[in-house]
């Protein structure tokens, strides 16, 4: 039923920016937590950035910290990852994720987009 759809990945040199969005089927972002993954060529999937609705907060990681940003727009059902200064080790396919309940950002997520690739060149 919660369908969400990523756009905005493509090719960009290392320490440009790219925006990418994830429309979702108009559910409420107050009532699940969100965020975006990527998994990198012969990687595993990991977490990049997390808004939960346990506290309200967003969450980050280290690796892209200062230079990732996420937010939404709920008068579109949209959110977004800003990505600046971007270094060729962020390439890999992004994804938008929600879970059901509303946990931490710790906590596995139930709804997955298909993703969009992002291409960072040195």
């Amino acid at each position: 039923e919660l369908q969400l759809v990523e756009s905005g990945g493509g090719l960009v040199q290392a320490g440009g920016s790219l925006r990418l969005s994830c429309v979702t089927s108009g559910f409420a972002f107050d009532d699940h937590t969100i965020g975006w993954f990527r998994q990198a060529p012969g990687k595993e999937r990991e977490g990049v950035s997390c808004i939960a609705r346990s506290d309200g907060r967003t969450y980050h990681a280290d690796s892209v910290k200062g230079r990732f940003t996420m937010s939404v727009d709920r008068s579109k059902n949209t959110m977004y990852l800003q990505m600046n200064a971007l270094k060729p080790e962020d390439t890999g396919v992004y994804y938008c994720a929600a879970d059901a309940m509303g946990g931490s950002c710790r906590d596995g997520m139930d709804y997955w987009g298909k993703g969009t690739l992002v291409t960072v060149s040195s």
